[in-house]
């Protein structure tokens, strides 16, 4: 190989370690230990979603994963990606219909809530992710585990990084 081959074969070998660099990575790992866990009970008619947005401002809850969730509904609101594009459209069902709350689980990202929920009825299931417009019938127990402030989980999410 000449110098200027092998010059020119650095240049793009380089190149292309760089380009890999800034390449979002398939798999990544965040590493936290649980500083604690808080159980959350909400009572009959209160909105899911505004109350575990109300815990996290009282409890000063930046980051956690939503581990478990039950109890029961009189109404529910959720979002799901109907199609396969990105970014992916989205549909809203709700509905005023008792159903049993079988999950809840996402996480708090900075003080944001990312939770998903299912739930059953004797004929159906239905989920997505949670909206306002989910309300208790007989109460909502949701179990979360507090991390760290200082991991960064804010890309978490994204579906672009």
């Amino acid at each position: 190989m000449t110098k200027i081959q092998i010059f020119i074969f650095t240049i793009i070998l380089a190149g292309s370690f760089a380009v890999a660099q800034n390449a979002p990575q398939e798999v990544q790992m965040i590493n936290s230990e649980f500083k604690k866990i808080q159980i959350i009970r909400m009572h009959s008619g209160t909105d899911m979603l505004n109350g575990l947005k109300e815990a996290i401002k009282k409890y000063q809850i930046k980051n956690a994963v939503i581990l478990a969730g039950i109890g029961s509904v009189t109404d529910y609101h959720v979002h799901v990606v109907s199609d396969k594009n990105l970014p992916p459209a989205e549909e809203f069902p709700q509905a005023s219909v008792a159903m049993d709350l079988t999950s809840v689980q996402g996480y708090i990202i900075n003080g944001r809530v990312h939770a998903h929920i299912t739930l059953a009825d004797e004929n159906s299931m239905v989920g997505g992710h949670l909206e306002e417009g989910t309300k208790a019938l007989t109460f909502f127990i949701i179990t979360l585990a507090i991390l760290a402030d200082n991991v960064d989980l804010h890309d978490l999410d994204n579906y672009k990084k």
